[in-house]
């Protein structure tokens, strides 16, 4: 008789900031599901853009959860420690056929449409069509180019795809939704998206708790997750935290951080408090 898989969650954030309410609500949501299934919760610094991410900012994440009591089983996963991982995967895909050079400008790129229901922009495919002899010719030049996945080429050989959506069931993977992602760039060897596949299946993560904002890149995911022979985890997009005008709460807008909050004086009871309510 094969044992029971024990449920494994897990939160992955980016220390490119100080967490605040939106992040402690995600990793709330993960940690509490792990809790009540006598599971595992797991902790993952996705610290892949070295430009961006500070080790500051990966001692506060480490301070805040232990000041909200979520702690964590095991050691911290940090991603930059684990390149020449990543690199073998994406050389792996590449031997495959399934990755191709871009050398197309972030100004080029911006200008095409932004992929629908994401925010993203849509690649228009410009390098795809490049022959050989023209991806050696740029390459040899120096051009800098990020690897993209061919998705077109990759759903050919996987067939049709679906994933499990906690809160509305089976659900059937489209990954041209957001077209030939990039999976590595000259300037971060690289990207979340094979990274949280890579490290889903490494870490045994069964249930994959996160924000609703990540929904779309979860149909790239089930695609990378069939093409590398791995397991596609249970997905539960949870709702974003949103501020007073109706905003979703964001590094970028100078959301209140939870550091400012202890730093404060403030209660980590009521700010659990704030949290449970606001998960009802």
């Amino acid at each position: 008789m094969v044992a029971a898989m024990t449920l494994t969650t897990r939160f992955a954030p980016s220390p490119t900031g100080y967490l605040h309410l939106g992040h402690a609500f995600s990793a709330r949501m993960a940690w509490a599901k792990a809790r009540a299934a006598g599971g595992r919760f797991l902790l993952r610094l996705e610290d892949i853009d070295s430009t961006r991410c500070k080790p500051d900012y990966a001692d506060a994440i480490l301070e805040d959860l232990r000041w909200l009591g979520f702690g964590w089983d095991g050691e911290v996963r940090v991603q930059s420690a684990h390149l020449a991982e990543y690199t073998a995967v994406l050389n792996r895909l590449e031997d495959r056929g399934l990755l191709y050079p871009c050398f197309c400008s972030r100004s080029e790129i911006m200008q095409a449409q932004a992929a629908p229901h994401s925010g993203e922009v849509m690649y228009p495919g410009t390098c795809k069509a490049l022959s050989a002899a023209e991806r050696a010719e740029r390459t040899a030049s120096g051009r800098k180019y990020a690897r993209r996945l061919d998705v077109t080429k990759a759903v050919r050989e996987t067939g049709a795809l679906r994933f499990f959506e906690e809160s509305t069931g089976w659900v059937d993977a489209v990954p041209q939704r957001l077209g030939d992602v990039v999976l590595a760039r000259s300037d971060v060897p690289t990207s979340y998206h094979l990274c949280v596949v890579h490290d889903d299946a490494l870490q045994g993560i069964t249930h994959v708790t996160r924000g609703e904002d990540l929904l779309a890149a979860t149909h790239t995911h089930t695609l990378l997750q069939k093409l590398l022979g791995l397991a596609t985890p249970v997905y539960a997009h949870h709702k974003l935290l949103m501020d007073d005008n109706g905003k979703r709460l964001a590094k970028r807008d100078g959301a209140p951080t939870l550091r400012a909050m202890r730093l404060a004086g403030e209660d980590a009871v009521t700010v659990l408090k704030q949290l449970t309510e606001s998960a009802v």
